[in-house]
Formats: structure tokens, sequence, C-alpha cells
């Protein structure tokens, strides 16, 4: 063969056998669940390895969650013109203390995005009350109440909907004695079949699939199944206590059938004739030294071009594999920014942006001209340094779902630089809306201030007590709670947090935080447990009350002043209603106020034995338990080493700057 043929012909093989792609099955499995590769929104949570879309909250409260499988999943192959086949197999249960209010149900859903979250109520968590056309799915729902307004049958049926609420066609379980209100755990597999046109439901209370299904439906989904589509579960409450719960997922497509690299025998002929031409001997010695040489180098030429593709696919490949393994390490799901868009929006992190700083870095805020948005976006002050909690913040925020958390709407990592993309917080920070603000005249009002209380604790309890690992955010803090339009707190800067599995002692570290939050037992031992986060919790909570910042220094004095010792000295004379913030005027409940100001001591209190769990807290101030007896006389803090120190000796030799300043502090 021709050297350049050969030639030819490789790299004609190497490029359609490496550009040739096609769509493949995808199948996964999990028997219980994690946070890695689900997408949780909303109210959906984890906990003990069962995914719950919605939470146990005081009637009549409502609520809507959605868990998505990561990976977007293909149904259709463009290049063979082929639907994909599917069938997903879950355990679920719906459980209610109170039968009366059941409700509103559940689905399983294919959507073209993996935003998908609507409102509660009959919407079930797909549809968006104002804009009941914004989201598009397929869904199978698992109804527990009848809303006439979607024509559902009954408050205990099976439809496939598309796009819409109203089925195109409805089946009642309890015919195979079924009941979705039971509380008992249910299998549910569906099966759609492309090349028959059918989508089939089946129901039961054991683990093997009946011959009969609950749901039959004739319907060609080709033209609704897109190229990618996203895959998940979502459900909701109206005024209701309904949990749903799913325990486990098997989820398959099937009916694409891998390309195989065809070559075209136009290109390369397979057959060869060689002819030796008669011509005279010099003319012919010349033409076997050319052939010769060709022959030679045509190789030479072919080993040496696929020797540097090679080299470059092996630095491609080394490249993909850095990107990889970083985005393993902060768990796949925000968006990645690029840099050259993130400094546009800043204004190339102009300083007219800056709206903050913390211990990561300098807050930014971000226009998006295209999409009209504006975001807040972190840029760390050390690239190397601030790797540690960039890690941190991004892989613990990434998985981490809860209304009372600050969004995380992307990462970046270019130009040695470490940059997080957050929600915009109009508001800003507690502490500048409670103390820098309240100067312009802008009070934050007493029900906003509840609010605030409630959401915090609310979300701590999240991170303690239903996350799969709890999470010890370790600065808690008026300048790490921010506040949206709605001053809601959203709970931020998680560069300090830790991970720790719910069985294991805390670990010991150094020290880390800011002074007036940190609990006693921490400064000494440097153990962070939620017992630590609840000793700040209780001074934010104090601020609140009292518009007083943790530790002030008296005018026209050099001593300084705990609150939570002021507070405790007017709690022992009886008065603790005198520590309520002046600037009030009065305008609160008192005995909401006299409960705050309890909650406050209670989490402060200097023996961490005694503090009350986040989710103890949420129940007081959601008026579900009584408030907690604190004593009159602060209790001592004493170590086993026989130190005995109040928190005036531990803060007596830092300035009044500390109360904005990180500090690391090891104690011998």
């Amino acid at each position: 063969m021709n050297p350049r043929k050969l030639l030819a012909f490789f790299f004609f093989f190497f490029f359609r056998r490496f550009s040739s792609a096609s769509a493949e099955n995808l199948s996964f499995d999990f028997p219980s669940f994690n946070f890695r590769n689900l997408t949780f929104l909303g109210s959906s949570h984890i906990r003990n390895g069962v995914v719950g879309l919605t939470r146990d909250l005081p009637v009549p409260t409502s609520s809507a969650g959605s868990v998505l499988y990561n990976s977007p999943v293909r149904f259709f192959d463009p290049d063979s013109n082929t639907t994909a086949s599917f069938s997903t197999r879950f355990t679920f249960s719906f459980s209610n203390l109170n039968p009366s209010s059941s409700g509103d149900g559940m689905s399983f859903f294919l959507s073209p995005n993996n935003q998908t979250l609507g409102s509660s109520g009959a919407y079930l968590g797909l549809l968006n009350s104002s804009l009941p056309t914004l989201n598009h799915f397929i869904a199978v729902e698992f109804d527990t109440r009848q809303d006439t307004h979607f024509s559902d049958p009954n408050d205990n049926h099976v439809g496939l909907d598309i796009d819409t609420l109203i089925s195109i066609k409805t089946a009642d379980p309890i015919d195979q004695d079924v009941d979705l209100k039971s509380g008992t755990a249910i299998t549910a597999w569906i099966d759609y079949k492309n090349d028959q046109e059918t989508l089939k439901v089946y129901l039961s209370y054991s683990g093997f699939k009946p011959e009969t299904p609950v749901l039959n439906v004739g319907i060609d989904l080709s033209g609704y199944l897109k190229e990618v589509m996203y895959v998940g579960f979502s459900a909701s409450t109206e005024g209701s206590t309904e949990l749903h719960e799913i325990e486990n997922w098997s989820f398959r497509t099937s009916g694409f059938v891998p390309k195989r690299p065809t070559l075209h025998p136009h290109n390369v002929s397979d057959t060869y004739v060689i002819v030796s031409p008669r011509l005279p001997a010099p003319e012919k010695g010349h033409k076997r030294r050319l052939g010769l040489g060709l022959g030679i180098a045509g190789p030479a030429f072919f080993c040496v071009a696929l020797v540097v593709f090679g080299y470059v696919s092996v630095r491609k490949w080394r490249e993909v594999r850095r990107v990889k393994s970083f985005k393993a390490e902060v768990v796949a799901g925000p968006r990645q920014f690029s840099y050259r868009e993130l400094r546009a929006a800043t204004g190339g992190f102009h300083g007219s942006r800056i709206i903050g700083h913390g211990a990561f870095g300098t807050v930014y805020k971000a226009f998006f001209v295209a999409s009209g948005t504006i975001a807040a976006v972190k840029r760390s002050r050390h690239s190397h340094e601030g790797k540690t909690e960039f890690l941190a913040e991004l892989s613990i925020i990434a998985c981490l779902r809860h209304k009372n958390l600050v969004h995380l709407q992307g990462w970046c990592v270019e130009k040695g630089e470490l940059l997080l993309v957050y929600d915009f917080m109009p508001n800003g920070s507690l502490e500048r809306v409670l103390y820098q603000e309240s100067e312009e005249g802008n009070l934050l009002d007493w029900p906003h201030r509840q609010n605030v209380a409630i959401g915090l604790a609310s979300v701590l309890t999240y991170m303690h007590q239903e996350c799969e690992q709890q999470v010890i955010h370790r600065d808690i803090k008026t300048g790490n709670v921010l506040l949206d339009g709605n001053f809601n707190a959203k709970l931020g800067d998680f560069g300090l947090a830790k991970l720790m599995d719910h069985d294991k002692s805390p670990v010991s570290t150094l020290t880390a935080g800011t002074m007036g939050y940190l609990a006693p037992e921490y400064l000494q031992y440097g153990k962070a447990t939620e017992k630590t986060d609840a000793f700040s919790y209780g001074v934010v909570i104090l601020e609140l009350a009292c518009g007083r910042r943790p530790i002030e220094r008296i005018p026209d004095c050099h001593k300084m002043v705990n609150l939570v010792d002021w507070v405790w000295g007017l709690h022992s004379e009886g008065r603790i209603i005198d520590a309520a913030d002046q600037r009030l005027a009065g305008e609160f409940d008192v005995e909401e106020m006299r409960k705050l100001l309890l909650v406050g001591l209670s989490c402060a209190n200097p023996d961490s034995s005694k503090r009350p769990t986040m989710r103890r807290v949420l129940q007081i101030l959601s008026n579900e338990a009584e408030p907690p007896a604190v004593p009159r006389v602060k209790p001592s803090l004493s170590f086993s080493c026989g130190v005995s120190l109040s928190v005036d000796d531990i803060v007596s030799d830092c300035d009044g700057s500390l109360t904005s300043s990180m500090c690391e502090i090891v104690v011998n």
C-alpha cells in the first residue's frame, strides 16, 4: 500500500473512531441515599439514608421539595433517531400523625431542567402557582388529596401528567388493596416501552412486582422526551403534616444500540495491484530508491504524527482528570462560572462593587447583563491559603438545601483565583441592619427579629440533626446571617464549617471563630460541637433582643461589658425585660421578648451540658414547648484542670475590635 494512503487510512480510522459518539443506555441504583449524585431543592432532605421530600411542620404550615439525579439522562439519540424506553423502581411511604390533615402527595417526574421546584399544596412541588406554564415535565403522580381544580377523581389515585396536573389518565390503587395513606412502605414500578407505546405503573406492599399494573396508559412519549432530561421526585403539603419519604431508587434506560464505526470503501481502496513498469535500468533504479525512501519516510512521519497526537491527548486527559478530581472534591451540582464572566459582572472586581469582607475574602456585587440577574461573588484573599476554606465551603453548602441557607449558584477556579457565586441578599447582613442601618433610621422591627430567630434555629436544627453528616458551622455571628428582600434569615459563610458523623466524637482543632461568640469550652479545648454552635446562636439571639454587640466598651471608660453577663445580671435582679432594645420603644410582645431573652441565656450557658439542642430551641420559639428554666445566678465556668475562668477573663486581653475579627487561640 502507498505510504501516503496508509497514513490517510490510519488517520481516517482514528478520527472516525474517536469522533463517533453514540447514545448509551444508563442505569443507577440507590439502595439507600447520601448527598452524592443528588440535588435537593426546597424542603427535601436526608435522614438516616432516607430521602424526605417534605417536613414535619406545625399545622397550617405548607412545604414543597424536590430531589433529582445530578446528571442529565439521555432519552433521545438524534443520530439514530431513537427514543429510549425506561423503567424505574422505588420504595416510598406517606405517614401522618393526623390522618385528617393528609395531603397532598408525591410524583416521579422527568424534566428538561434540574431546578424543578413548584409550589406547595395541590401543585405537588411540580407547578408554580403564579406561573403554571413555567415548568415542563412528564410525571406519574401519587395523589392523596382530591383537588377539583385539577379534576382529581378522589383522594387516593395514581395518574400520568404531562406539563399539567390534569392527568391524562388516573387509576385508584385501592382496587388492588393499596392505600397510599396507609403509612406502610409501598414499592412502585414504572415501565415505559417506546416500541409498544405504553406506560405501566405497578404498586405493591411487598418487593415482588405484581402481574397486573395499577395504571396502564397507551401513549407515545417520543414527542415529549427531549434529548437529555433530569429524573427525580417532588412532593408537597398544604396546611398538613403528611411526610413523603423515599427509601430506595433504581432507574435504567434501554433501547439505544451502540454504533459501530463504519469505513467508506470509496475513501480508501481495499485492493491494490502493483504493476512493474518496463523502464530503462537507470530509471528503474531511481524509482526503486524513491520508493524505498517513501517507504521509510511515510511510516516515520506517521509515527511522529502518532506521537504528537498521543502527547496532546495525554496532556488533555491529564487536564480533564485534574478538573474532574477537583470537581469530585467539591461535589457536583453548582454551575462552574468562567473567570471572564465573573470579572465582567463585577466591573473588574472594582472597589465600588465591594459589599463586604469575611474570613474567606472580599465579597463583590455582580451584575450579569445577559440574564439580568444580580449575585454576590466571594473572592479569596490567597489562592493557596484559601483553598482549604474554599473547598470546605463549596463541598458543604453544595450538599445542603434549606430555605434559611444562602443559595450557592456556582464557583470558579481560574487565574489562580478561588471564587464562589451566591444569591444576592438585598438587605445585607444582620449585623449591618441591626447596628449600622439602625443609626440611619432603618430599625429592624420586632416581628422581623422573631422571624430571624426562628429561621436561624430552623437551619441549625437541619445542619445538626437532619443531615446525613452533622455540619458544625463554627462561626455563627450576626455578620454571617444575611437577610433577603423580606428580611428572612439566610445563614452563610461556611469557610470554617466541619462535617462530622453523628455518632463520632468531636475532633480537637485549632480554635477559630469570632471573639464574643466562642463557647468557653471551645476556647479551652478547641473541640467544635453542636453545643458550641448553640452558644454562638444564644449570643446572636441576645443581640437581636437587646440591640447590643457581644462585647462593648463603656463610653469614657476602658472597661469592656459582656452582653451575656449583662443580661444575666438583669435576670438575677428579676428585671430581664429591661434588657430589651430601647430603640423598639416598647413595640413588642413582653412575654415573647422574655422568652427570647431566656432562650438566649439558656443557649449561652457556660455549662455546655445545660444548653438545649437547636431542635428544642425551635420548638420553644414555635410555641410547641415551654420556655427553658434559667438559673437566676449565672453558673461559674470551670474545667477539669482546675482553671476557673469568666468570659471577662477570656476577653480581657483583647481590644474592642475583636467582635469583627478572626482570632486563633491556643489555651495550654
